[in-house]
């Protein structure tokens, strides 16, 4: 039965001084033959060198691409195995889930995340939205991918000079060679949101930032929608100074988050009055990142040399 599924290398990056990485519990939950599964633990300060030394030393035709906090459910390897049955496609990914068990602020962020009014159609990222299907990077995350090897060597594997956003560079760069994405919403993991706001904000900075940094050095179509948010700023600065003509659909904006924040939350209406700012927090603080990444310069960021990167092979 093991030989008819593929190989698989599962890639974790993980801090120098971490001593217990969630990701492992997971790893070993996996509904998948173990003979088949190699585990590399990647030890550094810079996720995507991590990653890419990584993926030089696998062996699988999969790669299983993990955060060490991504606790992926048991079934998840074995039903993303399953798309890779058609030849072109070259990732598939799904969700990663709060936990149910997580603090009620963390349950906020998670829901916040989800909604279409944040996060566009990257709220796929964070819930199971419809069945599986062609996608693209806007709805696949890095935190739980899998990938063909191969296809991803060719292309020299992840930008480094990009952080965060560098699996959607690349994904890009797979999908104008013809490589198919697949989003399947039960491919999924568990993984906590930032634990308070301070982080959350600063999450939020850096994927503007990101999206931008991405933008200029990987130009592409898909990134006019993230182009909403900046602009978003620039009318809130300018809001005092406007005719009221112009000012009418900041009253509408209003309704819409409250909309927004009632309808994802739902089943549990005590978290709306978090969602509702946080949705208005996501628009702004991910404009404002956009607008530096606009002029920062990545490509002088400091990438950690290989010997600073140690690459551990995980027996499970």
């Amino acid at each position: 039965m093991s030989d008819t599924l593929p190989s698989v290398t599962i890639i974790i990056p993980a801090r120098p001084t971490d001593t217990e990485v969630l990701a492992l519990a997971g790893v070993r939950a996996l509904d998948y033959p173990k003979d088949r599964i190699q585990v590399l633990l990647a030890r550094g300060k810079q996720p995507s060198v991590q990653r890419n030394l990584a993926l030089r030393q696998a062996t699988g035709e999969l790669v299983y691409f993990l955060d060490d906090d991504s606790v992926a459910f048991p079934d998840a390897l074995r039903r993303a195995a399953f798309h890779f049955n058609k030849a072109d496609v070259v990732m598939v990914g799904g969700p990663n889930l709060c936990p149910s068990d997580a603090p009620q602020l963390e349950q906020a962020f998670a829901r916040t995340m989800a909604t279409w009014l944040a996060f566009g159609p990257s709220r796929a990222r964070y819930g199971p939205i419809g069945t599986a299907r062609r996608s693209s990077e806007k709805e696949l995350i890095l935190c739980n991918l899998i990938a063909r090897r191969q296809p991803v060597l060719d292309l020299g594997g992840f930008d480094e000079s990009l952080y965060p956003n560098e699996e959607n560079a690349l994904m890009d760069e797979l999908q104008k060679r013809g490589g198919r994405l697949v989003y399947d919403p039960d491919v999924r993991v568990h993984r906590r949101p930032r634990p308070h706001l301070a982080s959350f904000t600063k999450m939020l900075l850096n994927y503007g930032r990101g999206r931008a940094e991405q933008f200029r050095l990987h130009p592409s179509a898909g990134s006019a929608l993230n182009f909403v948010p900046p602009a978003f700023v620039v009318y809130v600065l300018v809001f005092a100074l406007l005719p009221p003509l112009l000012r009418w659909p900041m009253g509408l904006y209003v309704l819409m988050v409250l909309a927004q924040a009632v309808a994802v939350t739902r089943d549990r209406l005590s978290l709306a009055w978090r969602v509702a700012p946080l949705v208005v927090l996501t628009h702004l603080v991910y404009g404002i990142g956009f607008w530096r990444g606009l002029f920062t310069r990545p490509e002088q960021r400091r990438k950690p040399k290989p010997e600073e990167v140690k690459i551990e092979a995980v027996s499970i």
